[in-house]
């Protein structure tokens, strides 16, 4: 025999059918008495309150209201200086400069048929060859030196005094720190982070960045320690933590890396 249970309406339709039932009906309800708590009269020894009659308490004088005014701070603009000769050519190109270096620093230099897209970031002291591309948000701080013919993708963070050659190919969200260099013919996937800092934040080092040698190709979600070399034409498999040095034409797989040969089939420049 199969019993279903009763429907929801069955159940609230009984529910409406029985009379209300109080507590002081219930036999099984006994009201207990409640103890006298002890009177302190240090408690009770505060003046008595003013009360107002209820025909006069809406009578009362209404309250000043205090209007606070926030201060206006007046704080002088700064304003790009186009007086330079060589920030002529970035007046008709939606190209803003922010505010001034030191005296001796000097603006970006970007070679010719160039494609920076929006909210893009270019540090002074930055020397860019032709033919260069970016993402949207990209970043590039100051002393960095980047060859001929080099696409740097959306959200890319280039922290400084790296060092890039030309027919380099960087995706987005990649990460390349202090003291890097990468050589020509470099692939990077996204998402690759590269790090500077064998102890981070724990005792003095000497920043020491990756350096990934000609013809190398990186796969995305990878990680790599600080100091370590990646060899010619060498391949570093996608997700791979690296923390040893990559010898030339040599493959890089798993975390952490294992080191197999290359096959031979794979031993071909990078095509773009």
């Amino acid at each position: 025999m199969v019993r279903f249970s009763q429907t929801l309406g069955d159940r609230q339709s009984k529910i409406r059918e029985k009379p209300y039932e109080r507590f002081e009906d219930n036999p099984y309800y006994q009201r207990q008495p409640q103890a006298a708590m002890p009177r302190d009269d240090r408690l009770y020894s505060q003046p008595p309150r003013k009360v107002y009659q209820q025909d006069n308490y809406y009578a009362q004088p209404p309250r000043e209201e205090v209007i606070y005014e926030r201060p206006v701070i007046k704080r002088e603009s700064i304003q790009p200086d186009y007086s330079k000769p060589e920030l002529d050519e970035f007046k008709e190109q939606n190209i803003q400069f922010g505010v001034e270096y030191a005296p001796n620093s000097r603006p970006p230099v970007i070679g010719k048929n160039y494609t920076i897209r929006s909210n893009s970031i270019i540090y002074n002291d930055v020397v860019i060859g032709d033919n260069f591309r970016t993402g949207h948000n990209v970043v590039i701080r100051e002393n960095t030196n980047i060859g001929d013919d080099v696409l740097i993708g959306t959200n890319t963070v280039i922290e400084g005094d790296v060092i890039i050659g030309n027919d380099v190919s960087i995706q987005s969200n990649v990460y390349i720190p202090t003291n890097s260099v990468i050589e020509d013919n470099v692939f990077i996937g996204p998402c690759a982070c590269f790090t500077n800092d064998k102890y981070p934040v724990r005792i003095n080092y000497e920043l020491q960045g990756p350096k990934i040698r000609r013809g190398a190709s990186i796969g995305g979600n990878t990680t790599f320690l600080s100091n370590v070399e990646i060899g010619e034409g060498s391949i570093v498999a996608a997700g791979a933590i690296v923390i040893h040095s990559v010898p030339p034409f040599y493959l890089a797989i798993g975390t952490p890396a294992r080191i197999k040969p290359l096959p031979d089939h794979l031993k071909v420049p990078n095509r773009f």
